[in-house]
């Protein structure tokens, strides 16, 4: 029997600016346009929201959102990225990916680089980027898997990624939404 998927309800993207008198606006408000399911039905649903091409960002008085193509995992370089993921329930086709498709699934996230399940990782999309993120859940559980470790998360938990080896694994029967803050970031200390 399939696992029920329990419905997430759409959120808003408010974006501020200035009108030319220099005054604040709100420039728009709509939910977020870039949106993109990987690896087929199933799979996760990763919502873009915004991201900034370099730090300090620029602010100015209505510009919009830096255009892409396409979906890329990590930030911009020097830059920041806020997104949406939707995790649906991990099923045994995700449990049992090799390690050829593990890294397919990275490719359709823009970085098939990111992939890391060695035989024996303990999840196969375990995976690493060069960045600090932010992740706030906010409806549902999820299991935070580490090569040494796991952790589950659940609504109002707050994991800071510091550029480790992990994945994400849904082991419940509902979808479970985090937004994630991705900031650039570079490698030290022999890492």
């Amino acid at each position: 029997m399939t696992p029920a998927i329990t419905a997430v309800p759409d959120f808003r993207r408010i974006v501020t600016g200035h009108d030319q008198d220099g005054h604040a606006i709100i420039q728009s408000d709509a939910p977020p346009t870039r949106v993109q399911q990987i690896g087929g039905p199933g799979g996760p649903t990763f919502v873009e929201v915004w991201s900034t091409r370099e730090t300090p960002a620029v602010i100015d008085r209505q510009s919009g959102e830096p255009a892409e193509s396409g979906l890329v995992l990590p930030p911009p370089k020097n830059g920041t990225r806020i997104r949406v993921i939707d995790f649906p329930p991990e099923g045994e086709a995700i449990r049992k990916l090799t390690g050829a498709e593990a890294a397919e699934k990275f490719a359709e996230m823009g970085d098939e680089g990111a992939a890391r399940a060695a035989q024996g990782a303990p999840h196969p999309l375990m995976h690493r980027t060069q960045t600090v993120d932010y992740g706030i859940v906010l409806a549902g559980e999820l299991t935070l898997v580490m090569d040494r470790g796991e952790t589950v998360v659940r609504a109002g938990d707050i994991v800071i990624q510091r550029g480790t080896n992990h994945a994400w694994a849904n082991r419940t029967d509902a979808n479970c939404r985090v937004a994630f803050v991705l900031i650039d970031g570079q490698f030290t200390g022999g890492l």
